[in-house]
């Protein structure tokens, strides 16, 4: 069974995703702030980390045979798994939802005038996280996956011009933060994604896209700083020793 020790949220979720649930159902962040222990995490909103770690064991206890072991995929298969699956989600979603949360605005903006801040909002986070996706899709991931050919090919590889990959990686995770610091306010300004009494079905449907791609966004930002990153610094170091 686990223990409180040093095993950090993010390691319990690379391990079994399952456990992203119940972070989430105590509203602790499993992704951007994936590196703190659940003991830390707790003191912060006054849980009971115990309580937190039963539910856990229980969940690690049990078997799960749909579960997908992203831990054990190689780097370059993940990496395409992330643009495909993730990138691809976000392109799709925000050209359907950036229209919505416009026609909301216009709709029912006069009764409902957070509407605006969270079209803001979401705008925002469209610009950003497409410039994001860019910056990965076109520097980072090509690194990591000359990286991957090369221990199997045992090439020697020349260092990026941005230095070490740790450079960029710091990058990206200060991002995922800022994306993932937006939508808690998006949260908190939708009431949890819950629309009001008086609420159309595109109320409702706009919403329910809303509460999805922040949990895509979670698995995503998870993927990635919690499993793709490490491993690729580590393996960095990996040729720096043989150098």
């Amino acid at each position: 069974m686990e223990t409180l020790e040093q095993t950090t949220i993010g390691q319990y979720v690379a391990k079994d995703f399952r456990t992203a649930a119940i972070f989430s159902k105590y509203k602790i962040d499993f992704c951007c702030k994936g590196n703190r222990t659940i003991e830390e995490a707790c003191e912060n909103k006054n849980l009971d980390s115990h309580l937190i770690l039963d539910e856990i064991n229980s969940v690690l206890a049990s078997k799960n045979e749909n579960s997908i072991d992203f831990e054990s995929w190689p780097l370059d298969l993940l990496v395409d798994y992330i643009e495909k699956t993730h990138h691809r989600y976000v392109e799709e979603k925000t050209q359907v939802l950036l229209p919505f949360l416009d026609k909301l605005c216009n709709v029912h903006g006069a009764v409902h005038p957070e509407l605006f801040e969270i079209n803001e909002l979401f705008k925002g986070c469209a610009g950003e996280l497409a410039q994001h996706m860019k910056k990965e899709e076109l520097i980072l991931f090509p690194f990591i996956k000359k990286m991957v050919k090369a221990t199997i090919t045992d090439e020697l590889i020349e260092q990026a011009h941005f230095g070490s990959v740790e450079n960029p990686i710091a990058m990206m995770k200060h991002e995922h933060e800022a994306e993932g610091d937006r939508f808690v306010k998006i949260a908190t300004l939708t009431n949890n994604y819950t629309p009001p009494a008086d609420g159309c079905n595109t109320y409702q449907v706009t919403f329910a896209m809303l509460q999805e791609f922040e949990q895509d966004l979670h698995k995503h930002i998870h993927l990635e700083n919690n499993i793709l990153f490490p491993k690729a610094a580590a393996l960095e170091k990996k040729f720096s020793r043989q150098e």
